[in-house]
């Protein structure tokens, strides 16, 4: 998906952080956008931040609710015809140790992080393949989907599970001309410490509340923090380079090297059965690894 100006993209959450820098950078490479997001307050400021009025769409959008997600996206279609590129970013975060998370914190997370990216999927995908233009799709995950840590179970789950998509989808919509990446970044100057705010009240029941205040209390980190432009800049690269996992921070580089090493130290060292391995091949390597292992060390060796 390299040929951006005037084709549309569809980004979820997009009205602030994260899917407002996206939105910028997109909108910057000419594409239309459509930002989507819960609150109106954001869309509103989103509005007059990203200007372009005739290229850009804003519509209130509460991602889990699929009939809602539906009429979306026929406003989007009915103002720019088609979407080519989708940003599942609308997401919530709740930290704190395991045994505190209720049923409702875990139906909250899941609900908005995986669920509406499930929305996204289903309810965009058919009008992607309809058109046949290709596209592209991007989740938003994070590295603690990648590099998990104590403290994030129900952030982690979730945002590992979009990676998973992503790496199954692939291979199965790259021959349509649909490419699919897995954004994880690090630290970003968002609004995600807010996403409380927009909590159902039926799934207000939490065991986070305590948790919560002492992270509030823990101080301003947001100088150690990338900005949602810097972002959105890295999300475009990574479009453009029809990449399958788009990072942001370095600092991770050893975390990621671990868990790669734990998980190869853990395969048994067996005899292999030879037909087994012949019937099902397909289940013990995904080409897409090793493509996208060429193609970032190409990238790094041009530049």
């Amino acid at each position: 998906m390299q040929n951006l100006p005037g084709k549309t993209a569809f980004v979820t959450g997009g009205a602030s952080g994260i899917g407002l820098g996206i939105a910028k950078a997109l909108l910057g490479a000419g594409m239309n956008v459509v930002i989507a997001d819960i609150r109106e307050d954001h869309l509103t400021a989103a509005t007059a931040e990203l200007g372009a009025a005739e290229r850009v769409l804003a519509l209130k959008l509460d991602v889990t609710d699929r009939a809602a997600y539906a009429r979306a996206a026929d406003a989007a279609e009915a103002r720019f015809r088609k979407i080519h590129v989708l940003c599942n970013n609308a997401g919530v975060g709740v930290v704190g140790p395991t045994e505190l998370a209720t049923f409702a914190d875990w139906d909250w997370v899941l609900g908005v992080n995986l669920g509406g990216t499930v929305n996204g999927i289903v309810i965009l995908l058919p009008r992607i393949l309809r058109h046949g233009e290709g596209g592209h799709i991007v989740n938003t995950a994070s590295m603690s989907g990648l590099v998990p840590h104590p403290g994030a179970t129900l952030y982690g789950t979730s945002k590992g599970a979009v990676v998973h998509m992503i790496e199954c989808m692939r291979g199965e919509l790259e021959p349509h001309g649909i490419i699919c990446s897995a954004f994880c970044p690090g630290a970003v100057q968002s609004n995600i410490a807010e996403a409380g705010k927009t909590r159902p009240a039926s799934l207000a029941d939490t065991g986070y509340t305590e948790t919560d205040k002492r992270r509030q209390q823990a101080g301003n980190f947001f100088h150690l923090f990338r900005t949602k432009e810097e972002v959105g800049q890295r999300v475009l690269r990574g479009i453009l380079n029809d990449e399958l996992y788009i990072m942001t921070h370095s600092e991770f580089r050893q975390g990621v090297e671990d868990r790669a090493q734990a998980m190869c130290a853990a395969v048994p060292d067996l005899p292999e059965n030879e037909e087994y391995k012949r019937t099902f091949s397909f289940l013990f390597v995904n080409p897409i690894h090793a493509a996208e292992t060429a193609r970032q060390r190409s990238r790094k060796y041009k530049t």
